[in-house]
């Protein structure tokens, strides 16, 4: 439940984070380079992860993740939503955000070292020597140069990362030089989890996006995907000529098993088809805790869910009816009843310990007096009309959620009409014609890069053309507040952070949005699997290549 925009923005920092994944993998199959679709035929599902064309592989050999959510763009110049788990195996960026507790912020990827100029504005990287991208071409200063500017053009998704380089230069095959318009910490955008990925420019110029999301992996990760059945099962095999090397033990094949339903996803984990997944009934975490065959992860993360208000049709458009939505729920039997220990409630729309974050920030509280006295101000005294709430089917927390607020809202005389839908769907009447939309949209949200700016510009700043700003928010004030925050988040952090915590006082006094809770990220995995670790900086994520059985 996420992610971006399209259009052009200015860029973001950086400073903490924390996450989770895993994955897996059988027998090697033989590189098939990118080319054409017509050319590219895809192995069934089946038959690769038992053997088939490519050749032998055992269970044991194969990472299998139950997967909740679907993978709406596989294009590494446009995704940004699920698709993360599958594009974190298939690409890579030039650096790597560590997971929190490690010595270091960042770690080498595709760049070995790197370094920048007194004020931050000239950048350079030297690069990882004898990489190939899956179609066999060589990685060079070249196509890091076509990458960035490809997808900072195309303007997609969190390209506007990309937003203070101003030029790039390929100094030989081995280093690339960046200058930028304004100081900005650009060995922390190139780690980001979305838009930062390297990809083969002979296989992106020579493709379509199409034949990208028929499933076609052209990255330098030691995966590549083998065959994808959309909304089903996507299957990635191992790159022989992967950089890293490969050594016995290390998982040959790894497949996304696409379950919406909790209980079936509980029910693969727990019988040993699956070896990873995550969002399974919460009532049922415990009995897995006490499962030896299994082990649950707990942790932190920068995720949280928000129910937007549609604030362009009414009767939400009326601000004392959010503000009277926003005393309607109840938090403290939602946290205790339904969340336990996996959240806590939210101070607004920047996750707690997040620079930029505050627990100052107001937090409306369960009073149906008060949301009452606000309906009435408003001319709705005794309520009198219903409202649309649409939320992942697969999500069990966002429909309690709703089921909660529905019996709360009855005593004021509103009807909240809950309708669940997957996430394609929901994204679709969101993005529809707001006086057509729904009234409350639930998703979650996760940074791109660790900063204020991921949560307050790609949810709440205007938009000409719809993608995350679901609340369909406009206020010009708001938007300057955080587009200058941004530009001198890389030379005054305590200042752009407290102008980012006075725009989330705007956002909270007009109620845009219910804040419903900051999560901790749980994850399930087969006790067999080794080598796992949460990284927030990459939400769900398996970087399978790092593990055993």
């Amino acid at each position: 439940m996420m992610k971006r925009s399209t259009f052009h923005l200015k860029w973001i920092a950086v400073s903490l984070v924390t996450a989770i994944f895993l994955a897996q993998c059988a027998g090697p199959a033989p590189t098939t380079p990118a080319t054409t679709g017509d050319e590219a035929q895809a192995t069934p599902a089946a038959e690769s992860a038992e053997g088939g064309d490519s050749g032998e592989v055992s269970r044991s050999d194969v990472f299998v993740y139950a997967h909740p959510t679907t993978f709406p763009e596989l294009d590494p110049a446009a995704s940004y939503s699920n698709d993360l788990v599958v594009m974190a195996n298939c690409y890579e960026t030039l650096t790597f955000y560590n997971a929190p507790g490690s010595e270091e912020v960042l770690s080498p990827k595709l760049a070995t070292e790197w370094e920048s100029n007194e004020d931050s504005t000239e950048w350079t990287f030297t690069l990882r020597q004898g990489v190939l991208f899956n179609d066999g071409e060589p990685f060079n200063a070249e196509a890091v140069k076509y990458s960035i500017e490809t997808t900072k053009e195309k303007g997609l998704g969190a390209a506007y990362i990309w937003d203070p380089v101003e030029s790039i230069e390929a100094v030989d095959d081995y280093t690339v030089k960046f200058t930028l318009s304004y100081p900005a910490p650009l060995d922390l955008i190139a780690s980001a989890n979305y838009a930062a990925w390297i990809y083969s420019p002979k296989a992106y110029a020579a493709n379509s996006n199409e034949w990208l999301n028929e499933g076609h992996c052209i990255g330098t990760g030691p995966y590549m995907i083998e065959s994808y059945e959309r909304g089903s099962r996507l299957v990635m095999t191992r790159f022989d000529d992967y950089w890293g090397g490969w050594q016995d033990g290390q998982f040959q094949k790894m497949v996304f098993e696409l379950i919406e339903d909790p209980v079936v996803l509980q029910q693969k984990i727990e019988s040993g088809e699956a070896d990873f997944t995550y969002q399974v009934p919460a009532d049922n975490i415990e009995a897995l805790q006490n499962n030896p065959d299994l082990t649950v992860y707990t942790n932190p993360s920068f995720q949280n869910l928000l129910g937007l208000y549609n604030t362009q049709k009414p009767p939400l458009d009326n601000k004392l009816v959010r503000q009277a939505l926003s005393y309607s729920f109840p938090y403290d039997d939602f946290m205790t009843g339904v969340m336990n220990s996996r959240a806590t409630q939210a101070y607004g729309p920047v996750p707690v310990g997040m620079w930029g974050s505050s627990t100052d920030l107001y937090q409306y509280t369960y009073d149906l007096d008060k949301a009452a006295q606000l309906l009435e101000e408003a001319g709705y005294k005794d309520g009198g009309f219903s409202l649309l709430y649409t939320y992942d089917t697969g999500n069990l927390d966002e429909q309690q959620a709703g089921e909660l607020w529905k019996a709360e809202l009855a005593k004021l005389g509103i009807d909240l009409e809950l309708q669940g839908l997957n996430w394609e769907a929901q994204w679709d009447l969101g993005k529809a014609d707001p006086a057509q939309a729904q009234d409350i949209f639930v998703m979650y949200w996760w940074p791109d890069l660790i900063s204020p700016y991921s949560f307050l510009y790609s949810i709440f700043h205007s938009q000409d053309e719809v993608l995350f700003n679901l609340a369909y928010y406009n206020n010009p004030e708001f938007d300057q507040t955080i587009e200058a925050a941004n530009e001198i988040t890389g030379s005054d952090r305590e200042q752009a952070s407290q102008m980012f915590i006075d725009a989330q006082k705007t956002l909270i006094d007009d109620a845009v949005s219910l804040f419903f809770f900051d999560e901790n990220h749980v994850h399930i995995a087969n006790s067999s699997i080794k080598g796992f670790v949460d990284n927030p900086a990459y939400p769900h994520v398996v970087f399978t290549y790092d593990l055993t059985r």
